[in-house]
């Protein structure tokens, strides 16, 4: 697994405060930004590569552990107890690093095989020749987010994407949740030693558009209705999701009237041919000019509902 040097990364000395971090941090996020590249895979790469080393740097714990062992630092702490056992001679029982294992990592026995090069400069390569052991890391987990509007998974399509360099093709499933995620086995970072390659997990960002708000898998939205059709009715066409519809207006519509179209709301994840409902709020609309025909057409309309 390639070395990263998150010093390079946010361009800092080894030495920086945090507060420098943080500046450097800060600039370079805002110059990669997704939002400013929006079709940039460079800058995207480059975007998470600097929340990468941001996330450890700023970790004092987390940047600790990396200025003592590198590319190594998310084992410092298997390595730190590896160290305690070599002192007290834990090496030579069942529970030590050839036993049972850790959670996480699956270890291989052979003769040939030995510790990685980091566990010979702690240990020496006799250590691991005696006990004829390799240990194998399972690689790091990546997070990635992935920002969507409500009409790109309002079908199910294809997207690809570029993570830590290497261009992934999904499928995203119409209908997926804001803030769900979903697992990709084996797109995580490279395993140590032969061991297994971490995973990736992919988090779906969706916002409310500002035509339409979801609610689990309905969809509402407002429509402008003018006072004419309001009053006397007739038809109006609507944009959605899924194209425009034509409504039939009753007579004497009032403001802020809702109506609920069955089955034209938003599709229901892995359900194929399933929808939730669509609510429609009627906004009406006054005219902001009236001619004096019209004034008076009003006025005379106005004396007539006095005399009903």
């Amino acid at each position: 697994m390639d070395f990263v040097d998150y010093y390079s990364t946010l361009g800092v000395l080894k030495n920086a405060s945090q507060d420098e971090i943080k500046k450097a941090y800060r600039k370079l996020a805002r110059k990669y930004h997704p939002d400013v590249n929006p079709n940039d895979k460079e800058a995207h790469l480059k975007f998470q590569q600097i929340n990468e080393a941001n996330e450890v740097l700023s970790d004092s714990e987390k940047r600790k552990k990396y200025d003592q062992y590198g590319e190594n630092w998310k084992h410092a702490d298997q390595f730190e107890k590896a160290k305690a056992q070599q002192g007290s001679g834990g090496f030579g029982n069942a529970q030590g690093f050839g036993g049972s294992g850790y959670e996480g990592y699956t270890y291989s026995s052979g003769e040939d095989e030995g510790f990685s090069d980091f566990f010979e400069s702690l240990f020496g390569r006799s250590t691991s020749k005696r006990h004829g052991r390799s240990t194998a890391y399972r690689g790091q987990d990546f997070n990635a987010e992935l920002k969507l509007s409500l009409k790109d998974i309002f079908n199910t399509h294809k997207q690809e994407l570029t993570v830590n360099g290497k261009n992934i093709r999904i499928t995203i499933p119409a209908g997926v949740a804001n803030g769900q995620k979903i697992k990709l086995s084996g797109y995580g970072a490279a395993g140590v030693n032969g061991g297994p390659n971490g995973d990736l997990y992919i988090t779906f960002n969706i916002p409310n558009d500002s035509s339409y708000i979801r609610k689990g898998d309905d969809l509402y939205q407002n429509e402008e209705l003018d006072l004419y059709t309001a009053l006397l009715g007739g038809d109006k066409i609507v944009d959605t999701l899924n194209g425009k519809i034509k409504l039939n207006i009753n007579p004497t519509t009032q403001n802020e009237a809702k109506i609920r179209l069955k089955g034209k709301g938003f599709p229901i994840y892995k359900e194929d041919g399933k929808f939730g409902d669509l609510y429609i709020t009627w906004k009406i609309k006054l005219p902001t000019q009236l001619s004096e025909k019209e004034k008076e057409l009003v006025k005379q309309l106005s004396e007539l509902s006095k005399n009903n």
